[in-house]
Order: structure tokens, then C-alpha cells, then sequence
């Protein structure tokens, strides 16, 4: 009889441990989950990548900065940026120009082999909503209570953000529409609130006009890498005269900036030092200028991709974790 409740009281003493253990060890796993998403999202890299293209030339015989701009466009949509995550900012529209013998195309050589209009562009700001105060309202995200998402630019902290910028342009200043300019100390202001108001990880920002590189010359926010097309006092040159359309169809210094980008896709290892490496100023005829003491990474460590590249940082846990779910009250 007492052999028989001793081990009764030794069954529910070992079934009371084995339950102890199994809750404990639950607790403990579902905490070590909770840890690596908290850890996860408190990721310093980026999970994100957003494009800013603005051309800001109006009329006909600035047919290149249009094509600039779109061949932009084309080189990070094939790099896998979504158009949910692109802002293109058109002046004018030069494929429905009567002037064009080619209606409803624009092109980038005189080859004409590919069609940088195609059937699948969209242009968030045309005409005269390409303006000073639309593209800093953009920036530092102070738009109007009804401007719709595709006008927005909807980054967080962990965004990194290729602005890339043409038209005419001189010493610290930048022409709109031909009425009016932003300068050097406007753009360095907006990427400073950018910064405050946590809107970005890292900015490459790349901009081809006269003088360009004076553009970024009073930058102070952090993490920002600035590429220019010429110093200054040097203008920046067009590149292939179409007889056809009858004026130039692209800039030298994004000509070749591109040419660089046909031998990249996603996967691609290349670094931004290999793309600066290969800058020429005698192909060119200016003197592209980088500025890279605002920026926290060594050029030989940053990849192309992190800045073209539709970058989506997946972390896979063992167990579902319930987001979204309410937690009982203790």
C-alpha cells in the first residue's frame, strides 16, 4: 500500500517537473523569437529603395535632359525598383511634341533601338508641377493633406534614396521651367530636415548640368554621397546629334554613366568605386567631382545595389510570431 502511493506521489511529482519544464522552455522560446524580430527591425542596414528623377528643363531643344531623366528611369526599373517606389518628375513632354517625327517615343541614341517611353512609364509630376516648391515639398514629406501616394515620398529610416537631377544649371543654382532656381543651400537644407525628421538611411544623390558639382558643395547632412557631371566654371556637354530629330538625344556624362550600368543587373557585386573608376574626363569633356566625406562607408563597400537595387532585407523564424494579435491583459 505505501509502495503504491509513493509512486503515485513520485508520477505526479516527475508530471508537475515535465510540465514546469515545457511552459519554461515555451516562455523561453517564444522570448528568444520576440528578441531576434526586435533585433531585426532594429537593423542598422536598409530594407528599402526609393528613386527621385527630375528633369527640369522645359521645350524642344532640351530633348536630352528629357532623355536623361528616362533613361534613369529605365536603368533602375530594370534594376528591380518598383514604380510604387520611383518619383518621376518630367518638365515637358517631348514624345506627344508636334515636333517629333517619332510621335509617342523618346530615345537615347541615334540608333533608336530602344524606346525609353515604351508602354510603361509613369510620370508622378509633369508640366508645370515640376516646380521648386513641389520637389522640397516632396523631400522633407510637407505635402498638401490630399496629395495622392504616387506624389508622395514615403521613406523611413531605413530608406536609401538615388535623387538624381538635369537641366540647366551654374554656380550653386539650378533652373525650373526657365522661371525659376533652386540653389545649393535650398537642396542641403531639405536633405538636413530629411535627416531630422528620419527620412532616409543614405542619399547618393547625382546630378549632371553646368557646374554641377557646386550643387552639392554646401551639403552638411550626414550620410549623403554626391556625384556631379562637372567642377566649377566647366559646363557639361551633350552627346549625339540626331539629324533625324534634329537636336542631341543625351549628355555625355550620363551617356556614359548608363553605358557603365548595361554590364549590372540585381545580383550584380559591382561597388560604387568601380562606377567612379571608370569616369573619363577627356570622354566626358568635364571634370565629374565626387563628394564622399558626408558619406559613413568606404566607396569599395557600398554597392551599386544599394542604392538601384530593390533591396528587401527577410529574416525566417522557426515559430510564427503574433503580430497583430491582442495580448491578454496581466
Amino acid at each position: 500500500m505505501y509502495v503504491i502511493q509513493a509512486l503515485v506521489r513520485l508520477s505526479i511529482a516527475v508530471f508537475v517537473a515535465h510540465t514546469l519544464c515545457v511552459g519554461l522552455a515555451q516562455a523561453a522560446g517564444a522570448g528568444n523569437t520576440k528578441k531576434k524580430i526586435e533585433q531585426f527591425l532594429d537593423t542598422d542596414n536598409h530594407t528599402n529603395n526609393w528613386a527621385v528623377l527630375v528633369c527640369t528643363s522645359r521645350f524642344w531643344f532640351n530633348y536630352r535632359h528629357i532623355a536623361n531623366t528616362m533613361s534613369m528611369y529605365r536603368t533602375v526599373k530594370r534594376m528591380g525598383i518598383p514604380d510604387s517606389h520611383i518619383i518621376l518628375m518630367l518638365a515637358d513632354d517631348v514624345a506627344c511634341n508636334p515636333r517629333n517625327c517619332y510621335p509617342g517615343t523618346v530615345f537615347d541614341h541615334p540608333q533608336k533601338t530602344t524606346d525609353l517611353y515604351g508602354d510603361n512609364v509613369e510620370v508622378d509630376y509633369r508640366g508645370y508641377e515640376v516646380t521648386v516648391e513641389n520637389f522640397i515639398r516632396l523631400l522633407t514629406g510637407r505635402v498638401e493633406q490630399h496629395t495622392p501616394r504616387n506624389k508622395r515620398l514615403l521613406t523611413d529610416d531605413k530608406s536609401n534614396i538615388f535623387i538624381y537631377m538635369t537641366g540647366h544649371g551654374g554656380e550653386d543654382f539650378l533652373k525650373f521651367q526657365d522661371s525659376e532656381e533652386i540653389n545649393s543651400y535650398d537642396i542641403a537644407d531639405a536633405m538636413q530636415q530629411m535627416w531630422e525628421k528620419q527620412r532616409y538611411r543614405e542619399i547618393l544623390f547625382v546630378i549632371d548640368t553646368c557646374q554641377a558639382n557646386t550643387m552639392f558643395s554646401k551639403f552638411y547632412a550626414p550620410n549623403v554621397l554626391s556625384i556631379g557631371s562637372s567642377k566649377k566654371g566647366e559646363n557639361s556637354y551633350s552627346h549625339f546629334h540626331d539629324r533625324d530629330i534634329g537636336v542631341s538625344v543625351i549628355d555625355r556624362f550620363t551617356y556614359y554613366n548608363l553605358e557603365f550600368f548595361e554590364s549590372v543587373d540585381m545580383s550584380s557585386k559591382h561597388t560604387m568605386a568601380d562606377l567612379i573608376g571608370t569616369y573619363n574626363a577627356t570622354l566626358m569633356h568635364s571634370t565629374p567631382g565626387v563628394r564622399t566625406d558626408l558619406f559613413a562607408r568606404k566607396l569599395e563597400k557600398t554597392y551599386l545595389t544599394d542604392f538601384f537595387g530593390a533591396v528587401q532585407e527577410v529574416e525566417l523564424t522557426p515559430e510564427p510570431f503574433p503580430i497583430g494579435q491582442r495580448q491578454e491583459s496581466k
